[in-house]
């Protein structure tokens, strides 16, 4: 039997996405292990230890990225991590960190992309009336979201709904788009090529 992957999660104060790889895994939907959660943040401590994950806060601030980021290599290394996973990761990783795991990095969009990039897209979603508003999970790549993408969802909206009621509709799609996507690279059912991806079914 060939040996499991190794995944670490990053996270920083959202905690949804990665309470529910940590379950995944546990409840054996996710092929992997995940032996370390990393938080520039502390919020994750107590979700990780409950289920029996190291986790280790590395705080990240202009003047600390780059010591932050030898740092989380140093411990990716030390737990034999293959693959990372950005579970709403609020931080920018630098090209160099990026090219320690080409194609081997997931995260998730709170937005359908291309459209509404940045740090509000569910505000901004609201504020054009969109009728529907979806999640992205992609590789990582140098150009900020902008790797090939793995899978998007969408969900209606109406009228009725505000931004908090966008928020939570979101967390449900971000939940599911970077559960499915870890679980498809896992399987090895996804081809890259150039910017674009072939998910086998």
């Amino acid at each position: 039997m060939s040996e499991r992957p190794r995944v670490a999660v990053f996270v920083s104060q959202h905690l949804h996405c990665l309470s529910d790889l940590l379950y995944r895994r546990e409840v054996g939907e996710l092929a992997c292990d995940i032996p370390i959660v990393i938080g520039n943040h502390p919020q994750a401590e107590v979700l990780a230890r409950f289920h029996n994950t190291a986790f280790h806060h590395i705080p990240v601030s202009t003047a600390t990225k780059a010591a932050a980021e030898q740092e989380q290599l140093r411990l990716l290394r030390e737990h034999g991590v293959q693959i990372v996973v950005l579970a709403r990761y609020m931080q920018v990783l630098s090209p160099d960190f990026v090219r320690e795991f080409p194609l081997r990095m997931i995260n998730v969009h709170h937005s359908f992309l291309p459209a509404f990039v940045g740090a509000r897209p569910y505000h901004a979603a609201f504020r054009r009336g969109v009728k529907l508003i979806g999640a992205t999970s992609h590789y990582v790549t140098d150009t900020l979201d902008e790797g090939p993408i793995i899978e998007q969802d969408v969900v209606r909206i109406s009228h009725r709904d505000q931004v908090p009621d966008l928020i939570q509709k979101g967390r449900d799609l971000e939940r599911v788009v970077l559960s499915r996507a870890l679980r498809w690279h896992l399987e090895h059912r996804v081809l890259c090529y150039g910017n674009k991806t072939v998910v086998f079914d």
